[in-house]
């Protein structure tokens, strides 16, 4: 629908905007809202984006169409009353120790009551009586602080697909909850934190491990390894000012020097190592004719969820461990019995690699003073990290799992000034890899990094016709076909829990028919990752994304079978090690 309308006394021209609300913004009046998202529907219970009409009636913005000719205001006396009046109830309702909240300096209620001028309330607070529900790994609930805004619900529900979340009771006792007020642990929760990553206050945070490897980092018995997932590189810049999309890894890992830890490595190359086994599964299932498609693996929401709703097809999920896991089994499979590098001598890059694993004079125990912290935009990997299926001789391979906020908390605890610092390089001999590991961070990410591999032509001209086959961009579903060695491979990328489940069932319908599927919880992959910075506005996600395929692009190793590590690790510690890379047994994975 086409038309011009005016705003606030200034004629403004609009097309296809789907309410007012967008009109609005579009001529740079930021109207608050709280229970506005674009990509969720339409609920229109917060009323704060509410406007009047040249006769006087009022409406929420957001759900109202716009119509050539409507004469609107944004801010008379009254809508400025009427805010005012809403911020004042919903303070009385909420639990206000903001000093101490976790989302102090971010919650949308403290930014619109400073906004507003509420600087003393009318009414009685009301007395705080929910318990906080801290069982789940990776997301924390504190319903004392929920403004019933419904963002968690519809996003749990549209996008993910999941609904553990929903609105209770009526009148002044509603609220929303788990069904029969469970605890998150005990619900269908995958632990993805797109709700709190859509919560406009604290009543949805994720769980804050950082005191965890500040203790680490000051007990000096023990050794501190940390590594660093490819999304975090363009993401944590914006937490420091600086633009979405922009990379900061050496300042990233110049940062991480500074803090405290021994070795700071790259979870790019045991990306390299997820392609590496990956493809050699794809071909092989391809070969044999086995369970196809194959599903990635590298999503630990993604895997949650087929557990609880499609373990019929967990024989098609690889067997993979995913990036984050392999590192860490790596890590202290190495670190443990490699003598010189565990007491810090990193010279002979070949000594840190080709160890003779048939040689009993070394000592193969794990050390349990090595600490392997992890840091990820995703939420759902500390969950991942607890798995005993994912353990070591009863170790865990993971210690601690921090995300890109958390991170970004830590520096700005220690003081550094983040854009003055020096860059520095990652520490070898874990600190290479190829432009395909950097790929896992945006959503087709894994599916290429594979066809790179599969591929026997291994020409510039050939990573053209993989990249524009269709597997990039950042729509929920996509579908490419490309011809590897002779034969045509459909593959399918699904970002959004929901997208996938959508995907599932054509597949089962047998209306579509694929080789290799992808799936990510997170929209657009992990660079959307509950863990990231909060996008500041809708290119956010299409900006990192431009930074991953950057990073790529100026790589001078293309693909893993390329990165002179990957091979020294195959020849060496890899040789008869299989349980790093694979989860022992296929079908641990559904205890």
């Amino acid at each position: 629908m086409k038309g011009v309308m005016t705003i606030d006394g200034q004629k403004v021209s609009f097309d296809n905007e789907k309410n007012i609300l967008q009109v609005i913004r579009k001529v740079g009046i930021d109207l608050p809202t709280f229970c506005y998202h674009s990509e969720l529907s339409i609920y229109g219970a917060c009323r704060m984006c509410v406007v009047q009409d040249k006769k006087g009636k009022t409406f929420a913005s957001c759900s109202e169409l716009p119509k050539d000719g409507m004469e609107i205001q944004t801010n008379t006396p009254s809508l400025q009353k009427h805010r005012r009046m809403i911020l004042e109830l919903i303070l009385s309702n909420h639990d206000r120790d903001c000093t101490i909240c976790e989302k102090n300096g971010k919650c949308k209620l403290q930014e619109l009551a400073a906004r507003f001028g509420i600087k003393k309330l009318r009414f009685e607070p009301k007395q705080n009586t929910h318990t906080i529900d801290e069982s789940s790994p990776s997301i924390i609930r504190n319903p004392n602080k929920c403004i019933l805004c419904g963002d968690c619900v519809r996003m749990c529900e549209e996008v993910q697909g999941v609904g553990v979340l929903g609105f209770a009771f009526r009148g002044t006792k509603i609220e929303v909850t788990p069904a029969f007020n469970k605890p998150l642990s005990h619900v269908d929760c995958t632990g993805c934190g797109q709700c709190a990553a859509v919560c406009p206050t604290g009543a949805l945070l994720i769980k804050n491990d950082v005191q965890k490897v500040w203790n680490a980092i000051h007990d000096k018995k023990k050794k501190t390894f940390v590594m660093i997932a490819p999304a975090v590189r363009v993401a944590l810049g914006e937490e420091f000012g600086l633009s979405s999309g922009e990379i900061v890894t050496g300042k990233l890992v110049s940062a991480l020097k500074k803090i405290g830890f021994d070795f700071v490595y790259d979870m790019g190359l045991s990306a390299d190592l997820t392609v590496m086994e990956e493809s050699r599964e794809f071909l092989d299932r391809l070969e044999n004719g086995d369970k196809l498609p194959l599903f990635t693996s590298c999503c630990p929401a993604w895997i949650k969820y087929a557990e609880q709703r499609h373990p019929e097809l967990l024989e098609n999920i690889s067997s993979c461990r995913s990036p984050q896991q392999m590192f860490g089994a790596l890590i202290k499979e190495h670190f443990g019995i490699s003598e010189n590098l565990y007491n810090g001598d990193c010279s002979n890059s070949n000594v840190s690699v080709n160890i003779n694993d048939n040689d009993t004079s070394i000592d193969t125990s794990i050390d349990t003073d090595t600490v392997v912290v992890s840091i990820v935009p995703c939420t759902a990997k500390k969950a991942e990290a607890l798995r005993p299926e994912l353990e070591t001789n009863g170790v865990r391979d993971i210690d601690i799992v921090i995300t890109t906020q958390e991170l970004a908390n830590m520096i700005k605890e220690a003081g550094f000034l983040f854009n003055e610092l020096e860059p520095e390089a990652f520490d070898m001999p874990f600190g290479l890899s190829s432009g395909a590991g950097i790929l896992f961070g945006a959503t087709g990410g894994v599916t290429e990094a594979v066809l790179r591999r599969c591929c026997s032509m291994k020409t510039p001209v050939n990573l053209k016709e993989i990249e524009f086959s269709g597997v990039r961009g950042l729509e929920g579903v996509k579908e490419a076909s490309i011809r590897i060695n002779g034969k045509t491979i459909n593959v399918a990328i699904a970002n959004g829990l929901n997208n996938a489940e959508n995907l599932i069932k054509e597949i089962q319908a047998g209306s579509k028919q694929y080789d290799f599927v992808e799936v990510m919880a997170c929209p657009s992959g992990c660079i959307g990752g509950a863990g990231q910075p909060v996008p500041s506005n809708p290119q956010t996600n299409n900006n990192r994304a431009k930074g991953i395929y950057s990073v790529d692009r100026i790589s001078q190793i293309k693909r893993p079978e390329e990165n002179p590590m990957i091979i020294a690790l195959y020849n060496g510690v890899l040789k008869s090690k299989s349980h790093i890379l694979h989860v022992p047994k296929q079908q641990d994975i559904a205890k």
